[in-house]
């Protein structure tokens, strides 16, 4: 089996990185969670079906007032109307989102630019001067087999050209790709940044320390050519950097007048994006109030994940019913009552958003090879019709959909000139004249 990207794929253009090619090792990994159980004991999935219906029965005089969800990031319109139809179940019932691998400092980034939440998407083939703020987003991250793509066009000598400027504190992929690479300490890059963003006239920002020799001349470098190529440059922000440093990177393209043309700014591809380090506090303090009676957790390790202060293994026992849908066991499994076994992607039918919100229907390659089950049919259990499977759940909501608002407006379609690339769209730009709030960095 052999995994490859689908050519009509605006994210991939029929590409693939190490983590697609990867994913294989674990739909065949022998120490993949093979059976349903309940405190130790194996059970028949109708079993598990039964204890949800007894979960629904009881919550329905509370409104749901002891029950929580908690998933890790969602991209799936499917999976988050699914869980929006069991609030709506259950008005009381709260959901939580936790996922420590998640672009939260961008997210936040945006956020004090902006004033609200957007997902943010660079047009590589349009840029003259890239400069990258320890982001390896050639290397990493939602789009960078397109970036990469785009960047090796214009780097081929009958492309337009582009220069790569990047300040990291790491070797990357992206640094490795540099005109110019500038190695600095962790604690340099948001000087640099400050710097940068008061160099090209971001009102409001403070310059802080001063940088080292070899930095300020890079920096001199760099602000020279931004300059020159207003309209066609993009500066981006890496994911360890603080908010401030994303904040400052969004400012700066809106300075150059980047946004709209290299830098795209459209509703954010997650249906409910919250600050997830809120968000998991609030239930590890709910959890110890003893405000939760039953906790469902689809995917993750947040026993072993979670911030250690939250201590969220010891609130976790204090949840009367406790279910974990996980592809392997781990520490939030064996806490766990009902450990369900997860059936791999490549098992199971569902949907997803990509970076740019282009729509994907998920196929499954094979049936699950252990009797795994999908995140749709574990929430299945808290509806009305526990006995769906992830099929008719993904089959229904498109069908509604699209009898709703018809065919490409139900799969997001925008046009193939919001991003550049071809294929349908299901992230629709916000004003191209996209400028942060007034904000005192």
């Amino acid at each position: 089996t052999k995994i490859e990207g689908n050519p009509s794929h605006p994210a991939s253009l029929g590409a693939t990185d190490v983590f697609a090619q990867a994913a294989l090792l674990d739909l065949y990994d022998p120490d993949r969670m093979r059976t349903l159980t309940h405190v130790g004991e194996i059970f028949p999935w109708s079993a598990f079906i039964g204890a949800m219906r007894t979960v629904s029965t009881a919550q329905q005089a509370t409104k749901g007032a002891g029950l929580r969800i908690l998933t890790e990031t969602v991209s799936s319109p499917t999976l988050a109307a699914q869980i929006q139809e069991i609030l709506r179940r259950f008005p009381a019932a709260m959901w939580h989102q936790w996922d420590p691998a998640s672009e939260m400092n961008e997210a936040a980034g945006l956020r004090m630019a902006a004033g609200n939440d957007v997902s943010v998407h660079y047009n590589v083939e349009r840029a003259a001067v890239i400069v990258s703020l320890d982001s390896d987003f050639f290397g990493c991250g939602p789009g960078h087999l397109i970036y990469t793509r785009q960047f090796a066009a214009r780097r081929r000598p009958e492309g337009a050209g582009c220069r790569l400027y990047a300040a990291e504190t790491m070797p990357s992929t992206t640094g490795a790709k540099a005109d110019h690479r500038l190695p600095l300490k962790p604690s340099q890059i948001e000087i640099l940044a400050r710097a940068l963003a008061a160099d090209l006239g971001v009102s409001g920002v403070n310059r802080g320390a001063a940088l080292p020799p070899n930095a300020q001349s890079w920096l001199t470098a760099v602000r020279t050519d931004l300059n020159a190529h207003r309209s066609s440059s993009i500066v981006v922000a890496g994911e360890g950097q603080p908010p401030v440093v994303h904040a400052l990177a969004h400012a700066m393209n809106a300075v150059l007048g980047n946004a709209g043309q290299t830098v795209l700014y459209t509703d954010s591809v997650e249906p409910q994006p919250v600050d997830q380090v809120r968000s998991v506090r609030e239930l590890a303090e709910a959890m110890a109030a003893g405000q939760v009676d039953t906790l469902v957790i689809i995917g993750g390790n947040p026993v072993y994940t979670a911030p250690a202060d939250l201590q969220f293994g010891e609130q976790m026992n204090k949840v009367r019913m406790r279910v974990h849908l996980s592809l392997h066991a781990n520490e939030t499994s064996a806490l766990s009552h009902w450990q369900v076994p997860e059936a791999h992607f490549l098992e199971a039918w569902s949907d997803a958003r990509a970076f740019d919100g282009t729509v994907s229907i998920v196929q499954p390659l094979i049936a699950p090879l252990y009797g795994g089950r999908s995140a749709h049919e574990v929430l299945a259990t808290l509806s009305d019709r526990p006995e769906r499977t992830g099929y008719q759940t993904v089959r229904e909501f498109w069908q509604q959909r699209m009898r709703a608002t018809g065919a490409s407006e139900a799969m997001g379609a925008t046009g193939a000139s919001a991003l550049g690339a071809a294929g349908a769209k299901g992230a629709t730009p916000v004003a191209q004249g996209f400028s942060p709030v007034d904000s005192d960095f």
